[in-house]
């Protein structure tokens, strides 16, 4: 079946098809049509699923966390100062080893007010133990979050799904809506082997010495390592019953690229129609989707980047004190070719402005010639700063 559909309704599609069980609901723009359309969903009957409205982002996860420690299917929705609120809870999901899966609408955080994309709020929280995947369009918010739940319910870490806001979360598309008996095929019930069972009790996040507490981080570290692969592997599956794939990295135009443009988020298609225009130019350049940002796919990247002299990295987001937070992820990915390798940040479109060919295009000549509209600071430009 197709429909035409934002991406916010994308989601909430992808939880129904997922069978979720449980589904937090706190309400926060631009993610509330999530939850809104699920709460109609549940109450039409279509899912039988408990619908949770909580009081906070902190009572979201934390609802999530105990529904998925009886072994229920979890979901919830969140955005920005949302997430910002979540922060406790999503050290502790991870650390639970709990498969959640939540959509983050990427919203900037304040001060000042601003209601517009920006990947700050989700980047902010990479270093919680969550997968991080970013989409570039609304037929990939259904499918990821699929193959989300299926990767998660193997590696028993949680999955964040990122939505670019208003771009994708209200942009409404073509989305190809797969029938429920295909998705029961490819993503079969949650059966966790272990839970909070009553018939059969066991503890859970005890106190524990130094020695049992770093066997404990280090085995997360490690499966942490298996995650670029077994999304990729998932891919392959979930490309098998649907003919779409969705890998942690996707290349366009970089056999022969000299200049290699990186971006995550709905950029993607912009970036690509820039790598067109500057290959008419005569310009040997290519771009490189990372879906997936935590864990760094190092080996995606390294294939996707072989031939690159020149890697130029468009932040959405920035780390203050530093650059934007992609390119510090890019330059760790890069750190043992580095001698061989050019590099240039910039932060662009942050609190909603466009990133377009327009836009991209003198950005990459900038990188090239020294010469251009960005502000150097520090070691990144900025660009659409006001004189």
């Amino acid at each position: 079946m197709k429909k035409v559909v934002m991406g916010n309704e994308a989601a909430a599609l992808a939880a129904k098809l997922a069978r979720v069980q449980v589904v937090s609901a706190y309400p926060i723009t631009p993610q509330t049509i999530i939850v809104e359309t699920l709460a109609d969903i549940i109450s039409r009957g279509e899912l039988k699923a408990n619908y949770m409205p909580v009081e906070s982002e902190h009572s979201a996860m934390s609802s999530c966390m105990g529904a998925s420690m009886v072994g229920a299917r979890a979901f919830t929705a969140t955005s920005s100062q949302g997430l910002a609120y979540m922060h406790e809870m999503l050290h502790y999901t991870a650390g639970a080893r709990v498969p959640i899966v939540m959509a983050n609408c990427n919203r900037a955080l304040t001060p000042p007010w601003n209601l517009y994309c920006d990947h700050t709020d989700s980047l902010s929280q990479r270093d919680t133990g969550w997968i991080q995947y970013y989409c570039a369009d609304v037929q990939d918010v259904l499918d990821s979050i699929l193959i989300a739940y299926a990767v998660a319910e193997r590696v028993m870490l949680p999955v964040m799904i990122n939505l670019d806001a208003f771009y994708l979360t209200h942009t409404s598309e073509l989305l190809v809506v797969p029938e429920q008996e295909v998705v029961d095929a490819f993503l079969p019930p949650y059966r966790p082997s272990n839970k909070l069972d009553v018939d059969d009790p066991r503890t859970f996040g005890n106190v524990c010495g130094a020695d049992l507490f770093t066997s404990i981080k280090y085995k997360r570290y490690c499966d942490g390592l298996l995650v670029e692969s077994l999304w990729d592997q998932t891919a392959v599956k979930f490309h098998g019953h649907f003919n779409r794939s969705r890998p942690a990295v996707e290349a366009y135009r970089t056999e022969d690229a000299d200049v290699c443009i990186i971006s995550i988020g709905t950029a993607t298609g912009a970036v690509r129609l820039a790598v067109d225009r500057l290959r008419e130019e005569g310009m040997k350049a290519g771009s490189v989707r990372l879906a997936m940002v935590k864990p760094f796919p190092v080996e995606g990247f390294d294939k996707a980047t072989a031939s690159a002299k020149h890697i130029i990295v468009i932040d959405r987001d920035v780390s203050y004190g530093a650059e934007g937070i992609i390119a510090q992820e890019v330059k760790a990915g890069l750190f043992d070719r580095h001698k061989d390798m050019k590099f240039t940040g910039f932060i662009s479109g942050v609190g909603g402005n466009d990133i377009t060919p327009e836009t991209i295009v003198p950005l990459v000549q900038q990188a090239i010639s020294g010469q251009g509209e960005a502000v150097k600071a520090g070691k990144t430009f900025w660009t659409e700063v006001l004189p």
